[in-house]
C-alpha cells in the first residue's frame, strides 16, 4: 500500500504576507508556500516540499545525463588553492571566489565550479586514448560570494548545480558529445515544463571558444536576449553578432556646428532633429600597454565591452580624468582631428555609412557630414555593439525580437585550456603525450526550480507542472473527523496513491477557504474537493490548478477522469 502524505504531519509552514525582501514572484511564492527559508543574504534552507521539487528536478537531470553515457561522481566543495594557481584562475576569478585558510594556513576555496578538481582527478587516472571519450558529472552545492545577492534562488551565494566534464582525443569527438549534451539539456528544460531558448553566449570565467546558454524566458530574468521569429537564431545580447542599421546623414560636405550644452547622443539627436541612429557614438579606452583607443559605434547602440576585449588586448574604458588627460573633451569626441597616436576602431555596420555625425574634439561642437576616407580614416573594423531587438538576424536577415531570460544551463567547449595549464595528458595512438580536449556542461538545479515558478504562477500562487510538483493531487475534505466526508476523502486519497499518484490529504481542522487558499498557494496540480453537498449527489469537485477549471465528477468515474493525468505521468517517465 502506497502512503498518503498528510498536511498535519508535513513541515510546510505557509505565510499570508510576502517577505519584505522579495522582489520577484519565485522568491515571494517559494517562501510563502513553505518551500524555502532564508538563513542569511543569499543562503537558503529547503523545507520538505521544496526538497521534493528539487529531488524531481535532480531525477530528470540524472536520467538525461545517464542516457548520454555520463557517469556520476561527487567531488568535494572544498578545493585546495594550489589547483587554482595551476590553472591561473586563483586571481583571475575575482572576489566572487570564496577563499579561506585552514589552521595550518593552507589556502582553500569553496568551489563555484570544478574544472580544476576534475582535471586534477583525470590526469592521474585516464592514461590512454582507448579510455576516451569519458564524461563525468556531479550534483552538488556551489558557492559564489555575490556582491549583491538578490531574487531569492536566482542570485544566491550557495546554489545547487549539476556540472559535467568530458574528455576527448579530438575536436570531432568533443563536438559529438557537445551536441548530445545540448540535446539532453533541451530535454531537461522541456520535461521541467520550461519555455526556453538555446542562445549564443559568452564563456566568461569558464573559458573556451564555443558555448550556448539555455534561457528560460521570464520578465524577471537578469539576462537580455534577442531571437529570430523566422529561424532558430537566438543570442544573449552580450554575445550575439550585431547587425545594426545606422542611418546615413545626407550632406555634401563636412560642416562644423556649435552644439552648446549637448553632451549625450539623445541630446545631439534632439538638437539636430534627427534619429539617434544617424549619429555616431564615441567611447575611449586603453589597451594592455596603456595606449589610447577610440571606438565608434552607431548612436542608437551600446558598446559591448566583451567584444571590445576580444579586439583589444587588456581593454579598459578610460575614466573621466583619463579622458581629460588624453586631451579629449567628453561628449564631443570624434574621429576627425584626434590627437596623434590614438587608434580608431569602428563598428562594422558603420562601414556602409559614408558621412557621420560625430564630435569635433572641441567642447560644444560637432561635425555633421564627416566623410570617412577623406575627413578621417578608420584603422580597424570590428563587431563592437550590443545586439538589440530591431537589428537584423545574422542568419536569415529577419528583424530580431527581444526578451528577458533566466540562464538555467550552459554548455561549453573548453578545448585544452585547463589540460595544458595543469599538465593533464593522455597517451595518443602514436605514443605521444597529448593534452585532453575538454567540454563542460552545467545545469543550475536550484535556478531551474526558481525559473519554473517564474513561468508558472498567478495571483494566487504557484502552478507546478505535474512532472516536478511536490505531489500530484491534494484531496481536500471540507469536514475533518466526521463519519461521512472524511472517510470518503481518505478512501479517494488511498485509491489514487495505490494507482501511482503522489497524494497529499489536507486533514487539518481549518476553514474551507483557508484550505483552498493554501492549495492554490502551494500549487498542487490537481485538487479534489470532498464535501457533504457533493456526496449527496455522489460527486466530488476536480480542479486543475494550471487553468482553474473545475468540474463535478461522479465518484464512480473519478478513476476514468484521472486517466489523462495518468497518461502524462507515464509518458513523462524516461
Amino acid at each position: 500500500m502506497t502512503d498518503v502524505m498528510r498536511l498535519t504531519e508535513l513541515y510546510a509552514p505557509t505565510l499570508k504576507e510576502d517577505p519584505a525582501d522579495a522582489e520577484i514572484a519565485s522568491h515571494r511564492l517559494l517562501v510563502r508556500a513553505g518551500m524555502i527559508r532564508k538563513v542569511a543574504s543569499g543562503v537558503y534552507t529547503y523545507l520538505p516540499l521544496g526538497m521534493r521539487v528539487l529531488a524531481k528536478i535532480e531525477a530528470i537531470v540524472r536520467e538525461e545525463m545517464n542516457a548520454t553515457g555520463a557517469q556520476e561522481i561527487l567531488m568535494p566543495a572544498l578545493q585546495p588553492a594550489e589547483l587554482w594557481h595551476e590553472s591561473g584562475r586563483w586571481n583571475d576569478y575575482g572576489p566572487e571566489l570564496m577563499r579561506l585558510n585552514d589552521r595550518h594556513d593552507h589556502g582553500f576555496c569553496l568551489g563555484p565550479t570544478h574544472e580544476e578538481l576534475i582535471t586534477a582527478l583525470v590526469r592521474n587516472e585516464l592514461r590512454s586514448y582507448r579510455q576516451l571519450p569519458t564524461t563525468l558529472y556531479q550534483i552538488q552545492s556551489k558557492f559564489r560570494d555575490e556582491i549583491r545577492p538578490r531574487f531569492g534562488l536566482l542570485r544566491s551565494r550557495e546554489f545547487i548545480m549539476k556540472d559535467a566534464y568530458s574528455f576527448h582525443s579530438s575536436q570531432e569527438s568533443l563536438q559529438e558529445t557537445y551536441d548530445v549534451m545540448s540535446k539532453a539539456y533541451g530535454n531537461i528544460c522541456e520535461r521541467c515544463g520550461l519555455d526556453y531558448r538555446p542562445v549564443e553566449a559568452d564563456s566568461g570565467q569558464i573559458g573556451g571558444s564555443v558555448t550556448c546558454e539555455f534561457m528560460a524566458l521570464a520578465d524577471a530574468g537578469e539576462a537580455e536576449l534577442v531571437y529570430c521569429p523566422d529561424c532558430d537564431f537566438a543570442a544573449n545580447t552580450e554575445a550575439g553578432a550585431c547587425c545594426a542599421h545606422p542611418t546615413e546623414y545626407e550632406a555634401s560636405a563636412m560642416e562644423k556646428i556649435e552644439t552648446p550644452g549637448v553632451a549625450s547622443i539623445a541630446e545631439l539627436a534632439e538638437f539636430l532633429h534627427i534619429e539617434e541612429s544617424a549619429t555616431v557614438k564615441a567611447m575611449v579606452g586603453k589597451d594592455a600597454d596603456g595606449k589610447v583607443v577610440a571606438l565608434f559605434i552607431p548612436g542608437d547602440h551600446e558598446l559591448n565591452e566583451i567584444k571590445a576585449g576580444r579586439v583589444i588586448e587588456g581593454f579598459e574604458l578610460l575614466t573621466d580624468d583619463e579622458i581629460k588627460d588624453a586631451g579629449l573633451p567628453k561628449g564631443s569626441i570624434g574621429p576627425v582631428g584626434l590627437p596623434e597616436g590614438i587608434r580608431v576602431i569602428a563598428d562594422e555596420s558603420l562601414k556602409a555609412v559614408s558621412r557621420w555625425v560625430v564630435g569635433a574634439n572641441e567642447a560644444g561642437y560637432h561635425y555633421v557630414g564627416a566623410c570617412q576616407g577623406s575627413d578621417f580614416t578608420v584603422d580597424q573594423w570590428a563587431d563592437l555593439s550590443v545586439v538589440k531587438a530591431g537589428d537584423t538576424c545574422p542568419h536569415c536577415g529577419a528583424v530580431l525580437e527581444g526578451a528577458r531570460g533566466i540562464e538555467v544551463s550552459q554548455v561549453f567547449q573548453l578545448g585544452d585550456k585547463y589540460s595544458k595549464a595543469m599538465g593533464a595528458v593522455y597517451s595518443a595512438e602514436d605514443g605521444s603525450d597529448q593534452p585532453f580536449i575538454m567540454g563542460c556542461y552545467g545545469v543550475g538545479v536550484s535556478r531551474t526550480l526558481a525559473a519554473i515558478v517564474e513561468q508558472h504562477n498567478d495571483e494566487y500562487g504557484i502552478q507546478w507542472p505535474l512532472a516536478v510538483a511536490p505531489a500530484h493531487v491534494c484531496v481536500i475534505p471540507l469536514n475533518v473527523g466526521d463519519d461521512e466526508v472524511y472517510p470518503v476523502a481518505e478512501r479517494i486519497a488511498q485509491n489514487l496513491a495505490n494507482d501511482g499518484f503522489e497524494v497529499v490529504i489536507d486533514d487539518r481542522d481549518e476553514r474551507p477557504g483557508f484550505k483552498f487558499a493554501d492549495a492554490d498557494l502551494i500549487g498542487w496540480p490537481l485538487q479534489i474537493v470532498v464535501g457533504k453537498r457533493g456526496l449527496k449527489e455522489g460527486t466530488v469537485e476536480l480542479k486543475r490548478r494550471s487553468t482553474g477549471e473545475k468540474q463535478d465528477v461522479a465518484l464512480a468515474t473519478l478513476s476514468e477522469a484521472m486517466s489523462a493525468f495518468r497518461r502524462f505521468k507515464r509518458n513523462n517517465a524516461r
